[in-house]
């Protein structure tokens, strides 16, 4: 961090050499350390029976991941205070930090040398996802909050210290976040298959991703079984999608799609006994149309605005969620898409 952050290179005042700066003053990774220090964290450390929140691997390893380096692997000594790191992200950097910077260097040069493909969806996918969603069972229960991975909206919502390329398409970063979250939950269910909440969180995202099958992505048959084999299936069935699906050409057509597609589900029309399965799809479906809404046109967008806002409504509170209210929601919204634009 500290020699990224010269003033000669990313730490200066010029266009594409703040990156340091916008990073250390703006992006909350930059003070994810500073979460342990809390009281919260606290008692957390207190019921999971840890010395110290800022000491112990189940919580630096996402707020502080330095602090895990092996003393063998540091150059320099390092300060865990920084949190989330420029090498957190970008992959350690001793292979790279020199060559990086040669104006002959292409972006393939530099990914060769072991700098993480960010640009690349899929690669950009499984670096977030395993502190933005993977929170285990023993933290969740001892009062961490649960996590919902959706790359569009948390790369839209950070703070930018990087240039977007231009081919860039939100539906799309949507669509691999979506696939990697199932693979990594099905990961999850494999190894505790008889876990109820994940049980329901992996019902939701497997739902979602059957809706949206297409002709280019690999095809799976729904099952309602949960099993450690149907997990692991669908864990491998679910990273190929990622995969296929961060090398489309994306279009504007394709998210019309695919959003048409969610929009004209009629699954919460059905009565059904276990409201905790139907609450998690339709979390995940309005998150998704959310996205998908914003990767179209502005128009749109307004147009659709006050039934977006009515589903949203109807899944902040997941006990209460009502199938019914939902269903007619979700018809209004689907109308609207049909004849409001």
């Amino acid at each position: 961090m500290n020699s990224c952050s010269s003033s000669s290179c990313h730490g200066g005042a010029a266009e594409k050499r703040d990156e340091c700066v916008t990073f250390l003053k703006r992006d909350f990774h930059s003070r994810a350390f500073a979460t342990l220090t809390t009281a919260r964290s606290e008692r957390m450390a207190e019921v999971l029976g840890i010395p110290s929140a800022v000491k112990d691997a189940s919580c630096t390893s996402c707020h502080a991941p330095f602090q895990t380096v092996p003393a063998v692997l540091q150059a320099n000594p390092l300060d865990i205070t920084k949190g989330v790191s420029c090498e957190s992200c970008h992959g350690p950097a001793e292979n790279w930090i020199r060559s990086h910077t040669r104006p002959d260097f292409t972006h393939a040069d530099r990914v060769n040398a072991g700098m993480r493909d960010l640009k690349n969806l899929y690669v950009r996918a499984n670096n977030c996802v395993a502190c933005h969603q993977n929170v285990p069972m023993k933290l969740l229960a001892a009062g961490h909050p649960e996590l919902i991975f959706e790359l569009d909206g948390q790369v839209v919502s950070q703070p930018k210290h990087w240039t977007e390329a231009a081919d860039w398409n939100g539906a799309q970063a949507w669509l691999v976040g979506q696939a990697v979250a199932l693979r990594e939950v099905s990961w999850q269910l494999a190894k505790t298959p008889d876990d109820k909440k994940l049980q329901e969180k992996w019902s939701g995202l497997f739902w979602l991703l059957i809706k949206i099958q297409a002709d280019e992505l690999p095809a799976i048959e729904e099952s309602s079984t949960i099993n450690v084999a149907a997990a692991r299936t669908v864990q491998r069935w679910s990273d190929e999608v990622a995969r296929k699906a961060s090398e489309l050409k994306w279009t504007p057509q394709r998210t019309q799609k695919v959003l048409v597609s969610l929009a004209n589900t009629r699954d919460f029309s059905v009565e059904n006994s276990e409201n905790s399965v139907p609450a998690r799809r339709a979390e995940r479906l309005v998150l998704g149309l959310d996205r998908l809404v914003l990767a179209s046109d502005s128009k749109l967008k307004l147009a659709v605005d006050a039934e977006l806002n009515e589903l949203f409504s109807l899944v902040q509170s997941l006990p209460d969620f009502d199938s019914k209210k939902f269903s007619a929601a979700l018809e209004r919204f689907s109308n609207k898409l049909r004849n409001g634009r």
